[in-house]
């Protein structure tokens, strides 16, 4: 009678612990996909298809990808980005980009859909033509890539319902994306006094897509910070300083990384006010400014020997000239990317993002934190990522 009694209790146990596992996993929303807006920090290969004369994608061109991949994918480092790894810590796919061939389209979902294009700003063009600055890469705007997104989701949904299941279940990640607003103009000569008038606009553009998206059916959404751009090659040479005192103890200047941390600033402050009036939406505010800060501050602990001298670049102080850029004949490749964080002045190398998304995959620089419940893996090492499970 007591075995049967202990049998009993031993099943009731596990119903009950079945139920609870039933219960958080069911409350907790693991993804199906990834839904992805932003710049060359997400272009898994939109650019390719873009391409003209005048604007080539130098992300075609070796040694781009010789890290992970072995060949140019379209990204704009040596292996692997954020969102590769937040795709491989859920499970997923690499994210395809909307571009596939030549301006074919993808017409399926499936995993997930990349509208990132390289060189993107969140404002629409006309907002630097009246100010008279030179937008230097495509025509693209996140307003574009939210319209691209808008007719494939319409022509693919039946019923709304189907729509706002397939948005519950999708991970949305809102860039980077703003960054190249500053470039055009800080590299067009504008000071800093005037750029950051600019970001009023750039914040509120970032929100306006948010909120449209959640109308439409989102409810997960990370939306990453800006970087620390004063620690970039590129800026460190254009913005050269004989002054000690405009940089810190880890080389970068001072000033920009000021501006970045105002951009973030107004951004969580945005993102704040969506929270107020969506209250059922998860946004993620990404602090990939923090995230990244830790490879300045402690490089050898994360196993990274240079921090603002580009792998790949035409020479100088930090490897960068904008006459010879990364892929062509006149550059050269450091041998082991993986011990430097910038790749080609601009852009990170694949090592630097791993950091970055095991800040926000681990924490401490997602917030709230990504759900922990949802992710089967973690980037650690230098090999890929290890499973947990």
């Amino acid at each position: 009678m007591a075995s049967f009694w202990s049998t009993v209790f031993l099943l009731y146990a596990v119903l009950i612990f079945l139920i609870s596992i039933q219960i958080t996993f069911g409350s907790s929303r693991c993804y199906k996909s990834i839904i992805s807006f932003g710049d060359s920090l997400a272009d898994t290969g939109n650019l390719l298809s873009l391409e003209t004369p005048d604007h080539p994608a130098r992300s075609k061109l070796p040694p781009y990808g010789k890290s992970f991949f072995g060949h140019p994918t379209g990204r704009f480092s040596d292996g692997r980005l954020v969102i590769d790894f937040i795709a491989e810590s859920l499970g997923l796919p690499l994210v395809s980009p909307y571009f596939e061939g030549a301006n074919v389209r993808r017409r399926d979902f499936g995993d997930g859909v990349n509208y990132a294009v390289a060189g993107a700003t969140a404002l629409e063009d006309s907002f630097f033509q009246k100010r008279g600055i030179r937008v230097r890469s495509t025509n693209v705007s996140l307003g574009s890539q939210v319209d691209w997104f808008k007719e494939m989701f319409a022509s693919l949904c039946q019923k709304s319902s189907d729509c706002k299941e397939f948005l519950r279940n999708s991970l949305i990640l809102m860039g980077e994306i703003g960054g190249n607003d500053y470039n055009h103009a800080l590299l067009d000569g504008r000071s800093i006094k005037e750029v950051r008038t600019f970001v009023p606009f750039v914040v509120g553009t970032i929100a306006s897509a948010i909120k449209e998206l959640i109308e439409l059916g989102a409810v997960t959404l990370i939306v990453p910070g800006d970087l620390p751009i004063g620690c970039s090659a590129a800026y460190l040479t254009y913005f050269r300083s004989s002054n000690k005192l405009d940089y810190d103890p880890a080389g970068c200047l001072k000033w920009l990384n000021k501006f970045s941390k105002y951009h973030n600033q107004m951004l969580q402050k945005e993102i704040k006010s969506l929270r107020k009036i969506h209250s059922h939406a998860n946004i993620i505010y990404a602090d990939y400014y923090g995230a990244a800060a830790q490879i300045y501050r402690s490089p050898i602990k994360l196993g990274i020997k240079w921090t603002l001298k580009a792998c790949c670049g035409g020479g100088g102080p930090y490897n960068y000239n904008a006459s010879a850029l990364c892929g062509y004949q006149s550059t050269t490749c450091c041998v082991d990317p993986l011990l430097h964080a910038c790749w080609d002045g601009l852009h990170l190398t694949e090592a630097a993002y791993r950091v970055i998304a095991r800040g926000l995959i681990q924490g401490p620089y997602a917030n709230p934190p990504m759900n922990n419940a949802c992710i089967l893996s973690t980037p650690s090492g230098n090999s890929g990522p290890v499973f947990l499970g």
